[in-house]
């Protein structure tokens, strides 16, 4: 059965070039969105179908809701599916006990029990939460809400952040329901809250970060009394944890296009609150435009990163948080190390240095697991490394030391380096490439020929004590040092050199 629209008469709106939204006719976009909605609502799983059924036949509401509905306008279907009901949550969980393979209820102090079912295979085929109607508000000094549940679907349509999601499918007749008027918004491809922006925003102030969420995920732009509550609010976003923060933040630099999006946290002040580092980067140019503007410099180099990003066989398969945000944060150190030289030119001495240890910090501050907050921060020391290689040339030794500083980062430290030339001028950009294209070149040569990967000594400690007649202990570890050095420095040694070598220094040792 197509989905029917409830007798609400819908409020067209569209855009004009400055972002300012005008009453007007109906977007010519709708037609197409109902159509795919239309397309992907019958073909919605039939287990959706069927626990709108089980709801009704107990007397209770269901509704799909959020997201889901959203994504079937625009022509996708997630098998996650979200519901609204009337029902409390004992009663959601005695269906759904009888409905799903199996349910949880960690969410239950917010209304919300959760449930699985499994496919014909074996294999988990839909995942449904549902929540009973929700009419809660945040205390403006509390970081979680105060739960109050409602009595009606477009009550609880309302508390939603964006028309766009407040959008829902009565089940099991598919009745859409958009008291918001969010398709037109969708249509327009606009963002705007269901009640003033202010009162969303203080209900729940994570909701600004999720216009900049959606602005880099779907390409949406935000209307101006929206923005204006952004910038007017944006100090709001402090009592909110840092882990809400930090995963809306990661959905945005996960994007398929975060600049947007990202730009939305500098434009409204959010990201001085957030990630001052990002915002920090707007440095005045000088009179002479002795440098880039560091902050544009930087989601050039972003967008540049991502798109030399690999598929799922590839060794930086999209899309890699690391990767991405030592993209965003690589000249982070910027401002603190910029100094004014002799001449009217401007340095910035020691700023991958200064950078790692600033977006190390903030990762930190932001709850992000240890191995992301190092690896971003080692991509941001190692990523000048490679300047001088064209002028200069490189040893061999330098290569591996190259190589072995990077270690796994390897190859998420070749794309940020070749992001990192945004320079206008062809034959500049041209030398930067094709000498990192002879750097690569010299890697793939010494792979071939010796063990770049994991370079080791050519003896281990078990050889060392043997030879040098010592125990475990300082001296087997100061020997070691000294093998790896060589190793660097000379490549692969047969024993008998790499024994003499040990010996001599040995024999330096003892005096």
């Amino acid at each position: 059965m197509p989905p029917r629209e409830s007798d609400r008469p819908a409020r067209a709106s569209t855009a004009d070039p400055r972002g300012a939204v005008t009453d007007g006719a109906v977007p010519p976009e709708l037609p197409a969105l109902r159509r795919r909605a239309v397309e992907a609502l019958t073909t919605l799983a039939p287990a959706a179908i069927e626990l709108g059924r089980l709801f009704r036949d107990a007397g209770y509401e269901l509704a799909l809701v959020g997201g889901p509905v959203r994504d079937a306008f625009l022509g996708r279907l997630s098998a996650d599916l979200d519901f609204t009901t009337s029902a409390d949550p004992d009663q959601t969980e005695a269906i759904l006990a009888a409905w799903g393979h199996s349910h949880w209820d960690v969410g239950r102090e917010y209304g919300t029990i959760g449930a699985m079912r499994h496919g014909a295979d074996g294999r988990p085929d839909t995942i449904v939460e549902i929540t009973t109607y929700r009419s809660d508000v945040y205390d403006p000094t509390s970081r979680k809400p105060e739960v109050a549940f409602g009595s009606t679907l477009e009550g609880d349509l309302s508390r939603r952040d964006f028309t766009v999601n407040a959008m829902a499918v009565r089940l099991p007749d598919l009745e859409f329901v958009d008291p918001f008027d969010g398709l037109s918004d969708l249509a327009a491809r606009l963002l705007r809250t269901p009640v003033a922006p202010s009162q969303s925003f203080d209900d729940d102030p994570l909701r600004m970060m999720r216009a900049a969420r959606f602005t880099a995920q779907l390409g949406f732009r935000i209307v101006p009394d929206v923005a204006e509550a952004l910038a007017a609010m944006a100090e709001r976003i402090t009592i909110v944890s840092a882990e809400r923060i930090r995963d809306e933040l990661t959905k945005t630099l996960l994007a398929e296009s975060p600049r947007a999006g990202l730009e939305v946290l500098v434009d409204s002040g959010l990201a001085d609150h957030i990630l001052p580092e990002l915002s920090g980067m707007r440095l005045e140019i000088n009179e002479h435009h002795r440098h880039k503007d560091v902050y544009e410099h930087s989601l050039t180099v972003l967008d540049q990163a991502i798109g030399l990003e690999t598929d799922a066989a590839g060794p930086v398969p999209r899309p890699d948080l690391v990767l991405r945000f030592a993209a965003l944060l690589h000249d982070c150190g910027k401002p603190a190390t910029r100094r004014l030289e002799p001449g009217g030119t401007v340095s910035f001495h020691h700023h991958e240095v200064v950078g790692a240890t600033l977006a190390a910090r903030r990762l930190k501050a932001l709850r992000y697991d240890k191995a992301t907050v190092q690896d971003v921060a080692r991509l941001i020391e190692l990523h000048l490394r490679f300047h001088g290689y064209g002028e200069a040339g490189w040893s061999d030794a330098a290569v591996r030391r190259y190589v072995t500083d990077a270690g796994p980062l390897l190859e998420r430290l070749h794309r940020l380096t070749r992001s990192d030339s945004t320079t206008r001028n062809r034959r500049k950009a041209d030398r930067l490439s094709f000498a990192y294209d002879d750097l690569e070149a010299r890697i793939a040569d010494l792979s071939e020929r010796e063990s770049l990967a994991a370079i080791r000594p050519d003896l281990d400690g078990r050889q060392i004590m043997e030879i040098l007649g010592v125990p475990a202990g300082p001296t087997v570890g100061k020997a070691y040092a000294f093998l790896l050095e060589l190793r660097m420095e000379q490549g692969p040694l047969d024993e008998e050199q790499v024994t003499a070598a040990l010996l001599a220094w040995w024999a330096g040792q003892q005096h």
